[in-house]
């Protein structure tokens, strides 16, 4: 893969990622109806509020060049703990595998030493 489509593949994954977070934590910070239903899948409202604020912390890691490989990290790790609830509460569990694969495919990409870490075996 060249330069120009590696980079073009990379925003276009790290803006997927950063949607999908700014989305979900928005809705759970300032949703409506929604918001009261996914309350009780996660133990109520008040940790709908912090689920919100980490997920927007987040994308803020996420986008700066000096953090992204934590903001990469923690945002691997909030998308397991969603494939836990979704497991544990009987609910599909296809979507947020899929934002892990992406959150994990943008992550090597932007970060090639993250990727050589873990996948080399060296």
């Amino acid at each position: 893969m060249n330069l120009k489509t590696k980079q073009i593949v990379e925003w276009i994954l790290t803006g997927i990622v950063a949607l999908v977070f700014i989305g979900s934590g928005s809705l759970k910070l300032f949703g409506g109806e929604g918001s009261a239903e996914m309350a009780k899948g996660v133990g109520g409202a008040s940790n709908l509020i912090i689920l919100g604020i980490l997920e927007l912390f987040i994308v803020v890691l996420w986008f700066i060049p000096r953090t992204g490989v934590v903001g990469s990290l923690l945002a691997i790790a909030y998308m397991g703990g969603a494939i836990a609830v979704h497991f544990t509460s009987n609910q599909p569990v296809l979507v947020p595998i899929i934002i892990q694969i992406l959150i994990w495919a943008a992550a090597v990409i932007r970060f090639p030493e993250l990727g050589s870490r873990l996948f080399n075996n060296k």
